[in-house]
């Protein structure tokens, strides 16, 4: 630590920082552009500029930028010097001379670092009066809207695309007062985390363009706090709603996962709660009749159909909640239970569970995963199925510069001078996939093969490093050396990481993953484990338990049972649809609980209109098993009591009761919690340790919205300016409106807004934090329910050849799109514009064999079904294989594994 002098008062201080970082962590403010967290320092914008004195005694100092200067021992600055506050003034008045006067149009207007700094520095009349210079807009496609002309040159934008998040279509042209931000020509941004530029750029130059459909002011939506439920790795993101709709998405600062970025799918992918199809309301469908339903007549149909059923199974999902898995195995019973998996997905988990709990390897968090030198992934294409852990695997790859920057005794916030230093030296990533991924342009080796293939090497990697471990069948002679070098920087490395997972459907993959890791940490290396999961909850679901969706299949065909219970779970994403019409067929009663109105809803004899994710609360482990929760962002019956909508859990519970079943008396989400931690071992360490709906602050909820120096503003004055009392949340302790405390960010990691005086923008971040860059105030939320690094009851695994699998014609792998491989993105609007056409892939050799050409449109059987296919050549994809977009609508998940025959090109 280091005692500096700030107008007279000193505070101790990281001498590792520069001043501003030190300053600010300290509470004081000084006004910025071009300097943030994660982009250090580069001193463009001239903003920060304090007054350094040699001594106390002296008047005399001299202007410095406090983001370039070092915070040493003893240094002495004033932030409130008259000649400091001058130049600050001065310089956001250049800054803003071709600034437009757009701030009541602006959609940055209320959420704008500009306009903080501006009214920080205490400048408010424009003096230049002469033509302003002007730019014409881009199209950066259906994300992001372009405002040229509100830019003033702080560099964010490039510095984070080109160089954070290793984007390559989005540079800066120009130059002296004529600089220009954005594409060579009108287009599409394609890197995954473009949607982070809304937050990066401090002014209104890239703007949210999903939420221009309904665009509301930062204090006219009412916010809470949540978590993407997309992928495995769990984002904390912030929900704004306004009128019942959900308008806008921004990232909620945690300082162990998505730090101050997310991707798009996360940021814009919150449409489906607003599209027009949805089911809002329950309907009984007798014969082709659907009899609309309110609450009391559902539940209380719902409850006669079980109670004369004879056998009920329950379909959970990886979607759903913990407390909603749960509520329906209760209400079922565990035997007839289903985790709504197919069963190599189910197995994979399984796994992945067993080693999280006894496999004695730590499991890095996202932030961690920045510090490793050596990282090898098996078998998993990141930016597609968990894109924010690629983009730290890119900062752990460029780590290298800090290290030489450490040794030449360089600051390592001075970002352009590691930059020099490093000269392109990176830390190793090695890759193995089916095909190419959008990380191999900063891999070291990158290894195309089958899945076998991959385990064959894999098993062959461990057992390189520890001849103990089990070996496996010769590898490609070709190939020998590249293992050979990775080996060598394995054993060479000190932090070395291995990432893989389930996407791959094959458990020999993740228990070769697995030994490579062991093998690692016989040797005392500091090795680090990720094994991803498809889903949000996937590990949560797997520790509920349940049997999987195959062994239900040969049960239903048995005739044992006669109703069923599918709770957010599209069936038409396993099966075809031929299986699928057997299976219905066999069922008496079907009741669907679900929010989407999908092909499974269909068959619904009972339909219950649940809640979204962002209409309910609940919890949801990610793939380090940290249990978070998640808050509904508003009531949907304070807009229309006519409404449907009920959390999973809920349902089940009320039907419980109206069935007379002990165990469901639920009042809240705490009590579904309270029970699942009695029931299940693995839970019991979430007893008092996560949010619950009686905390308070000084006796007041949390409020979900902001203080309005105007006065209150009708939260219905789209229906009426005659406001009704507001709904009361049980689940939580927020309370609906702005009517509550504002201290969250004091008493709890939970916050549902960035804000504090004078920081409305998401810099707002930087005022909540115990040191700017690091952990909350409250620390960081979540709960680790498995800690299986701290013992190890798991010794090798062995390898088990494939090789008895005889496959005459190709067979089908899986292939993972960030957009519209997972079944929310399909229902989701504007991601449609992103949504790249589905094709079959198709190696060099087998297209050759086949007479097929790129975009040609072929036809070809599996499981006796008939697909039509355009069909992509793969220069990496090997033969016997055919990549199929698996989860896509006609494309089950069935598919995977099973032979096509018959191709044959369709001609036009």
């Amino acid at each position: 630590m280091a005692e500096i002098y700030v107008d007279g008062k000193q505070y101790n201080v990281d001498e590792s920082n520069n001043l501003l970082h030190a300053c600010l962590s300290a509470g004081i403010d000084i006004p910025y552009f071009c300097w943030h967290p994660i982009l250090g320092s580069v001193g463009f914008c001239r903003q920060c500029a304090v007054k350094k004195y040699d001594s106390m005694e002296l008047n005399q100092g001299q202007i410095v930028m406090s983001c370039m200067t070092p915070a040493k021992h003893g240094t002495i600055i004033s932030i409130k010097d008259e000649e400091s506050i001058a130049f600050r003034k001065f310089i956001i008045e250049l800054l803003m001379t071709n600034h437009p006067h757009d701030c009541p149009v602006c959609e940055e207007g209320g959420n704008c670092h500009l306009q903080d700094m501006t009214v920080m520095t205490g400048h408010n009349i424009r003096r230049y009066n002469f033509n302003k210079r002007t730019h014409n807009n881009q199209y950066l496609g259906p994300f992001i809207s372009h405002e040229m002309n509100r830019c003033i040159g702080c560099y964010r934008c490039t510095r984070y695309y080109q160089d954070y998040a290793g984007g390559t279509d989005l540079g800066v042209f120009g130059i002296s007062n004529n600089i220009y931000f954005g594409r060579i020509s009108d287009g599409i941004l394609e890197n995954e985390h473009s949607g982070n530029l809304v937050e990066i750029c401090p002014t209104g130059v890239f703007t949210d363009k999903t939420s221009s459909e309904h665009y509301h002011r930062k204090w006219d939506m009412q916010y809470a706090p949540s978590i993407c439920n997309y992928c495995s790795i769990g984002c904390n993101i912030s929900v704004g709603e306004r009128y019942g709709k959900i308008c806008k998405i921004e990232n909620r600062y945690h300082g162990l996962i998505n730090h101050y970025l997310i991707c798009d799918l996360g940021r814009f992918g919150y449409g489906y709660s607003n599209i027009n199809d949805r089911p809002i309301k329950s309907y009984h469908k007798i014969l082709n009749d659907k009899i609309i339903l309110n609450d009391e007549q559902a539940i209380e149909t719902a409850a006669n159909i079980l109670n004369k059923s004879n056998s009920i199974l329950g379909i959970g999902s990886n979607r759903a909640s913990i407390e909603s898995n749960f509520a329906l195995k209760k209400i079922v019973g565990e035997e007839n239970f289903s985790s709504g998996l197919l069963f190599e997905e189910q197995d994979c988990i399984n796994l992945i569970i067993n080693i999280l709990k006894n496999g004695g390897i730590y499991t890095p968090t996202l932030r961690e995963i920045e510090n490793y030198d050596v990282i090898v992934i098996l078998g998993e294409d990141l930016t597609q199925v968990a894109p924010r852990m690629a983009l730290s695997v890119r900062q752990a790859v460029k780590s290298k510069r800090l290290q030489l920057a450490e040794q030449k005794n360089v600051p390592i916030w001075h970002n352009q001078a590691c930059i020099n230093i490093s000269q392109d030296k990176k830390n190793y990533l090695f890759i193995t996939n089916i095909d190419v991924t959008n990380l191999d342009d900063i891999s070291t080796w990158n290894y195309t093969g089958s899945v076998d293939d991959q385990v064959i090497l894999a098993y062959s990697i461990a057992n390189e490093i520890d001849k103990s471990s089990p070996p496996s069948v010769c590898i490609d002679e070709t190939i020998v050396h590249n293992k050979l070098f990775l080996v060598k920087k394995l054993l060479s490395s000190k932090k070395p990481l291995i990432i893989s997972g389930s996407h791959s459907r094959n458990v020999n993959l993740i228990q070769a993953a697995f030994n490579i890791s062991l093998a690692l940490k016989k040797l005392n290396r500091d090795v680090g484990l990720i094994l991803l999961t498809s889903s949000s909850n996937s590990i949560g679901l797997g520790l509920i338990g349940g049997i999987s969706l195959d062994k239900v299949l040969v049960n239903i065909h048995k005739k044992k049972y006669d109703t069923m219970i599918v709770m957010e779970n599209d069936l038409y994403r396993m099966y075809l649809k031929s299986q699928l019409e057997s299976v219905f067929n066999c069922i008496k009663y079907i009741i669907v609980i679900d929010y989407f109105n999908n092909n499974t809803m269909k068959h619904g004899t009972l339909v219950l209109s649940a809640a979204n994710f962002f209409e309910s609360s609940g919890t949801i482990l990610n793939y380090e098993t940290r249990a978070q929760k998640f808050f509904k962002v508003y009531d949907p019956k304070f807009f229309d009591n006519q409404i449907g909508k009920l959390d999973s859990w809920k349902w089940l519970s009320y039907i419980a009761q109206r069935m007379g079943k002990s165990g469901m008396l639920w009042n809240n989400v705490d009590d579904v919690m309270n029970s699942i931690i009695d029931d299940i071992h693995d839970f019991k360490c979430l007893k008092n340790n996560l949010p619950n709906a009686s905390f308070r602050i000084y006796g007041s909820k949390i409020a979900r919205s902001s203080h309005r120096a105007s006065g209150r503003t009708a939260l219905r004055s789209n229906i009426s300016v005659h406001e009704i009392r507001q709904p009361q949340d049980i689940d939580s302790m927020f309370s609906f409106s702005m009517e509550g405390n504002q201290q969250a960010y004091r008493f709890s990691s939970y916050i549902p807004f960035a804000w504090r005086p004078g920081w409305n923008s998401p810099q707002a971040w930087n005022k909540v934090q115990k040191t700017i860059n690091q952990s909350l105030l409250c620390g960081d939320s979540g709960v680790l329910v498995l800690k299986g690094y701290k013992k190890n009851n798991i010794n090798w695994f062995q390898y088990l050849s494939n090789s008895s699998k005889i496959i005459n014609n190709c067979y089908v792998v899986p292939y993972y799109f960030l957009f519209g491989s997972e079944e929310i993105t399909q229902r989701t609007p504007v991601l449609s514009k992103k949504i790249p056409i589905f094709w079959a892939y198709f190696s060099i050799s087998d297209a050759q064999k086949n007479c097929l050409k790129n975009n040609s449109l072929v036809s070809f059987f599996c499981l006796d079904e008939y697909f039509q296919v355009k069909i992509r050549i793969s220069k990496k994809l090997k033969s016997g294989q055919i990549g199929l977009p698996l989860g896509v609508s006609g494309f089950p998940f069935i598919l995977f594994g099973q032979e096509i025959k018959k191709i044959q090109e369709i001609k036009k």
